[in-house]
């Protein structure tokens, strides 16, 4: 049974008034791939009652449940909310997977701020509780790629009472047991993985786990003390030695506390046992639907966390560098039930997490003392603490492969080739490519040059194709014809039009044009947001050089699509302003063919270029003469 949407749900639950209502930006899909599903079970599970308002769009539909007995919970959904509704050039996008029938315009921008203030509005003295990664992200000051500036924390832009960072199971947990000790919402200020509002941080200052950091008006007036603070909020994200974190705003101070104790697996297994319906709610089936349900419905979560640390995603704000791992028995139990769907062909469409390959911590040192503050566990290289086994994984897939009814799991979250190729035992990579890689694997190396790679906190590109040959090698002897299918991000920070000309040549090299390329996104409080916002890498506060100009960003995605005809125009110009006029003609290394129309004009170019490169060359060139004066000085 879904959980009450409006009052004939009440009635026939014979409810008065509920207990907590969640407030999201998605239409309702009770499914566990969904953090506002995952914590109303959750807290229906610990006896209160929950009702769900989806996308409200007027005042009568956050008014259509009542006013709850304890709280509202704001969340904007899986996704930030202006993530979800532009693109990266900031165009309105036209689909929204989340809300029914993919219509676009139904999450407002700044979701969680929005809803929370219509809350206050209408109920000035109801307790708000927000959470998602959007509020994760936007916890403390942080950039706004969409309006360009530093914006305050959320906890301040939206009115909120208390915050939910991270993963939330146990902080709400938490909650909900001081609330059946009789403790008032407004005085509980001491949960892991919360965020409140504070006026006087003497009591906190005397504590040795706390930590200032610059505050909101220090970080807006100089970009570099914002990117120091971003690396002192970015250190403290773990929750063995994780402080306590202060920064003030004005008169008042947003304080965070110490980031939640991570679930163990027994008690992911309970989170992900709960009785979810697994599909979206009846009232928008006469819609379409809802499509977000299509990648997840026959998919298995096996993991949390991802320790690959890559300096442009947000899981390491969101869901942390430690691992979380449910139990082969839960999996499986999921699985089963997958299986007795209507609708279930016989295809599990995945079984992974962030990263699909990995099944337990990077190395035991983390359960005792936590993660490394200042080293990451692949990047540059991989440690030498680096724990790398496959055999948990492939036996979950094999026990998973054996079950009635299922001819197929596929893999399709991401793998970490640079992992993969650490395994002596190639035992994974060969039961990845026989049972399941349905033609393509898809693989992010994102570029392959050094120096850019460096910036994203990538593994270096020789690792990428000693990986793609062992791949077609492993196919080769199984008899399969089978692909990778490489993603590249264009425009990061640190990438010049050089560095994308390189990755082109690259590309041109193997005959290859990725179908799609992934402009830079800035979203926030990512390590490579703070590089784009500030022209500083955070981890060494030496200066990056970050392309900004839409022109440029718009070249450096064409050059990767070089093959385009519509492309044509913006690779020239690419060529011609980074004087790779080479790249220009009918030798196979070449890019583009110059159109009959530019024949002259490219011709013209090249003989400047080279008597322009001919007289540099005349210039520098040391006389005779000169060489004997100098002799003779000698």
């Amino acid at each position: 049974m879904f959980l009450p949407i409006s009052k004939q749900d009440l009635k026939i639950r014979n409810i008065d008034t509920l207990d907590f209502i969640m407030i999201t930006g998605e239409a309702y899909t009770d499914h566990p791939s969904f953090g506002q599903s995952i914590i109303s079970r959750y807290i229906e599970s610990m006896g209160f009652t929950v009702g769900i308002i989806a996308q409200p769009q007027n005042k009568a539909d956050y008014m259509k449940l009542g006013k709850p007995n304890h709280a509202f919970l704001i969340s904007s959904g899986v996704i930030d909310s202006m993530v979800n509704n532009y693109t990266v050039n900031k165009k309105k996008r036209s689909k929204d997977v989340y809300s029914p029938g993919s219509k676009a315009g139904l999450r407002p921008d700044m979701a969680t701020d929005v809803y929370t203030k219509m809350i206050k509005s209408i109920y000035p003295d109801t307790f708000c509780i927000a959470g998602s990664i959007e509020v994760s992200l936007r916890k403390f000051a942080h950039y706004d790629y969409w309006q360009d500036k530093v914006l305050p924390s959320i906890l301040i832009s939206s009115g909120a009472d208390l915050l939910i960072y991270g993963m939330g199971e146990n902080p709400i947990k938490d909650i909900c047991d001081r609330i059946k000790k009789g403790i008032p919402l407004e005085n509980i200020k001491d949960v892991r993985g919360s965020v409140y509002l504070e006026t006087n941080i003497d009591k906190l200052l005397t504590r040795k786990d706390c930590l200032v950091i610059p505050s909101f008006e220090e970080v807006c007036d100089d970009k570099k003390v914002y990117a120091s603070a971003h690396m002192q909020v970015l250190r403290e994200q773990d929750d063995i030695y994780g402080k306590c974190i202060i920064q003030k705003h004005g008169d008042v101070y947003v304080v965070q506390n110490e980031p939640a104790r991570q679930l163990t697996t027994e008690e992911l297994d309970v989170i992900y046992d709960l009785p979810y319906e697994r599909t979206y709610h009846p009232i928008y089936k006469e819609q379409g639907g809802v499509p977000s349900i299509e990648e997840v419905e026959f998919s298995l979560v096996s993991n949390r966390g991802c320790f690959g640390g890559c300096n442009y995603c947000a899981l390491t704000y969101h869901q942390g560098r430690k691992l979380s791992v449910r139990s082969h028995e839960s999996i499986l139990r999921e699985a089963q039930i997958l299986t007795e769907k209507a609708n279930f062909k016989g295809y599990i469409h995945d079984v992974g997490g962030p990263t699909a390959n990995f099944r337990k911590p990077a190395c035991s040192k983390q359960l005792k003392s936590g993660v490394c503050k200042d080293k990451q566990c692949l990047f540059p290289t991989p440690c030498k603490n680096l724990e790398v086994d496959h055999s948990d994984y492939v036996a979950l897939l094999r026990k998973i492969r054996s079950i009635a009814k299922i001819k197929k799991v596929f893999i399709r979250s991401g793998i970490r080739f640079d992992y993969v190729m650490q395994d002596k035992d190639d035992t994974f990579l060969k039961e990845l490519c026989e049972h399941h890689v349905s033609g393509q694997l898809k693989v992010a190396p994102e570029h392959c040059e050094s120096s850019v790679l460096r910036k994203m906190g990538k593994p270096d590109f020789d690792i990428y194709k000693k990986f793609a040959i062992k791949f077609k090698e492993i196919n080769k002897k199984i008899g399969k014809d089978q692909y990778l299918v490489p993603y590249y991000i264009s425009s990061h920070p640190g990438c010049s039009l050089k560095s994308a000309i390189k990755l082109s040549e690259y590309l041109k090299s193997i005959g290859h044009m990725p179908e799609q390329v992934q402009d830079f996104y800035p979203t926030p409080s990512t390590v490579s947001t703070c590089m784009y916002y500030t022209g500083i890498d955070p981890r060494t506060m030496e200066p990056i050089y970050v392309p900004k100009l839409e022109n440029e960003k718009r070249m450096q995605r064409a050059l990767l699509q070089y093959r385009k005809p519509e492309n044509y125009d913006i690779v020239k110009e690419a060529l011609i302003k980074a004087d790779r006029l080479d790249l220009i003609g009918y030798d196979e290394k070449c890019l583009i063919k110059p159109k009959e129309t530019d024949k002259i004009r490219i011709s013209s170019i090249k003989r400047q270029s080279i008597m322009k490169k001919e007289d540099l060359a005349r210039k520098n060139k040391p006389r005779i003469r000169n060489i004997h004066k100098k002799k003779g000085k000698v």
